[in-house]
């Protein structure tokens, strides 16, 4: 078990070793377990983290907010459209500015080819841990609570587990990658055997597979790709139907276009959950675009796990901010 975090960046997973990670799902579980017993846990007692969004949340903001509160500390919450950010302000002056003000920032920005390395060029300057709540290529926030929503439900040896990470049809707006590409870097470092199912032309990039691979070749886990929905759900023990937009190979803005409404039949309906495996999991990162990428009797049936997942948004950013902030 690591015991050295504090002023260590929080931007992806794969900066984060496997035995910091297990410390990290340690030290979430001992906070949920405070949290059901109500056990206070005031790790961070005045310490301030400023939560920086260029783009709406609920789950990410709320678990960031309430667990800050829970380890004793605040938030401000900073809309960066009523910063001088929109004046242009430039990515190293507030973090060398917020960094004097509080003990960490933590920020949301998505925008394709800009978010990844807005936030690095913040950790460039600033002197406190700066926390990835999502950008073009990651969301380490959800991957983690998603890791341990598997292992509550599965058990702590997830080897050989099969885990479909599946396309699905939506039209709310062009999603990031973030999530797919978070999970299939993470979960193949478990020894998990992950199939990434998706129609022709909404890949993820090339080195993030290459990558992925690695990591499964290392732990004992497999990455499979297939154009096909139904081989991905066949004998499924967990599966993650969610949107992505196909920002590699097209970075139009649109949200619809034709690619998309070809592949209207990418959804998650309890027709492909009967060719999972009998216990399988139905999880998704939400919000759920309900009328296209999942029926609601899957959704809100027995497979789903999609609210214990969404609470272990709380638990794991908890864990995330008493490391990093705190610790030694």
């Amino acid at each position: 078990m690591q015991t050295i975090f504090r002023g260590k960046h929080f931007i992806t997973l794969t900066e984060w070793t496997k035995e910091e990670i297990e410390t990290l799902l340690e030290c979430s579980y001992e906070l949920k377990r405070a949290f059901a017993v109500d056990r206070p846990t005031i790790y961070l007692p005045n310490k301030t983290v400023f939560l920086m969004f260029f783009e709406q949340s609920t789950r990410t903001r709320n678990s960031m907010e309430a667990g800050i509160t829970q380890l004793g500390g605040h938030a401000h919450f900073l809309d960066t459209s009523n910063m001088q950010i929109a004046h242009g302000e430039v990515a190293k002056d507030t973090a060398v500015i917020l960094s004097r003000m509080g003990h960490a920032i933590a920020c949301r920005n998505c925008f394709w080819k800009v978010g990844n390395a807005y936030l690095r060029e913040m950790a460039k300057y600033s002197t406190v841990p700066i926390i990835n709540m999502q950008d073009d290529l990651y969301h380490p926030l959800q991957a983690i609570a998603d890791l341990m929503t598997i292992q509550e439900k599965k058990g702590r040896d997830l080897r050989n587990l099969k885990v479909s990470i599946i396309w699905a049809y939506a039209t709310t707006h062009k999603k990031p990658i973030s999530v797919p590409v978070s999970q299939v870097l993470l979960f193949p470092r478990w020894g998990i055997d992950v199939t990434l199912a998706y129609p022709e032309g909404y890949d993820l990039p090339d080195w993030v597979i290459e990558k992925a691979k690695k990591y499964a070749e290392e732990n004992g886990g497999s990455l499979k790709i297939t154009h096909d929905q139904e081989e991905a759900y066949k004998d499924a023990d967990v599966v993650f139907p969610k949107n992505w937009g196909n920002w590699v190979t097209n970075e139009d803005t649109a949200v619809i276009d034709s690619l998309l409404e070809a592949n209207k039949h990418w959804k998650c309906t309890e027709k492909m959950m009967s060719l999972t495996a009998k216990d399988s999991l139905y999880m998704h990162a939400l919000p759920a675009d309900r009328v296209n990428e999942v029926e609601d009797s899957v959704i809100d049936g027995p497979h789903s796990v999609i609210y214990d997942e969404a609470e272990n948004r709380l638990h794991t950013a908890k864990a995330v901010m008493a490391l990093t902030m705190g610790g030694r």
